[in-house]
């Protein structure tokens, strides 16, 4: 079994750093690329600036695959919670973590699929997300359905209802 060890993080507004250890490789981290921005009425993922090159081809696409930092459940305490009822129903059942959507997990690494409304400069307007405002973007990943999408996808009774 690798054990992987987390050495330290950093989140501020303009910079998420995870330093991460493990017997097999060297350290390494991720940087925040940008920042969710929500209002009452707009929703919108603003990239950094020096990453805004790799929006290029972006707008051809109708949706984004957003991976983002659940950055207001960053405790120790919430990084070992291992099963919840998913979706806080005490009717489901209890359910490890690595088979629910919960933003409780050991890597508080949330991913959600957005229809992109428009791009403008670094600026990506999508119509929603289930990240809080100030989450960081870890990375964004054009949806493709012919790789994205299982038809026959098998799931749990919980997820049907």
């Amino acid at each position: 079994m690798t054990k992987i060890f987390l050495l330290s993080i950093l989140v501020s507004p303009f910079l998420l750093t995870i330093a991460l250890s493990s017997p097999i490789s060297k350290d390494f981290q991720i940087f925040s690329i940008g920042v969710i921005k929500k209002t009452k009425h707009t929703t919108i993922i603003e990239i950094y600036k020096k990453y805004e090159d790799a929006l290029l081809g972006l707008h051809q696409f109708s949706h984004v695959i957003v991976c983002y930092w659940f950055h207001k459940n960053d405790t120790a305490e919430k990084r070992n919670i291992l099963q919840v009822h998913p979706r806080g129903d005490r009717r489901n059942p209890l359910t490890g973590v690595f088979a629910t959507r919960s933003p409780v997990r050991p890597n508080l690494i949330g991913i959600s699929i957005c229809k992109i409304l428009s791009i403008d400069g670094n600026i990506i307007h999508i119509d929603k997300i289930d990240a809080l405002d100030g989450s960081p973007v870890i990375d964004l990943k054009p949806y493709i359905p012919r790789d994205d999408s299982i038809p026959d996808a098998r799931v749990p009774e919980w997820v049907k209802k």
